[in-house]
């Protein structure tokens, strides 16, 4: 699997309160979510995105409620794929249960800046900063991962019997 775009970064502890505010979380609608995006922590979120860009993040990504909401507003909006120096755990879970590519890799996360164009390899764990020209090596997503984000989430990859 390979994503490729523009980096959008944010720095330390982004909490699911500011990725999907609470009080957007009467709908399920993925449309909907992503309209509503980032909005409390960036109102030029979507102004500076297109389908396919890359979210950059510093420590403890997704941390606060436990909301799958968050991830589906992010891959929504049409990221392609997360890179943070960590996330909180429950976020990391929900963003492969609903097929959103995330990737823990500090040196990448602290070296590629907003607008840096950014490719990742998530099968050979690799991502490369073409702006800066640098690599940096990941781990790559073991097979049942990567089978549950290519078939968009842990339930299309339990309907389609890739998953036991």
């Amino acid at each position: 699997m390979k994503c490729t775009g523009k980096a959008v970064k944010y720095g330390d502890n982004v909490d699911t309160d500011v990725i999907i505010p609470a009080r957007y979380l009467n709908t399920s609608d993925p449309k909907e979510l992503a309209a509503h995006c980032m909005e409390d922590i960036d109102k030029s979120f979507h102004a500076k995105i297109a389908p396919g860009d890359i979210l950059v993040g510093g420590e403890n990504f997704g941390c606060g409620s436990s909301r799958e909401h968050a991830p589906i507003a992010i891959k929504a909006s049409g990221i392609s794929l997360v890179i943070a120096k960590s996330f909180a755990r429950i976020f990391y879970r929900n963003s492969i249960n609903i097929g959103l590519p995330i990737v823990e890799c500090p040196a990448a996360a602290e070296a590629i800046s907003e607008g840096h164009q950014v490719t990742a390899d998530l099968d050979a764990g690799q991502i490369r900063d073409f702006t800066t020209g640098q690599s940096f090596r990941t781990e790559p997503f073991p097979p049942f991962i990567q089978n549950i984000i290519s078939a968009g989430g842990l339930v299309e990859a339990a309907k389609a019997g890739i998953i036991g």
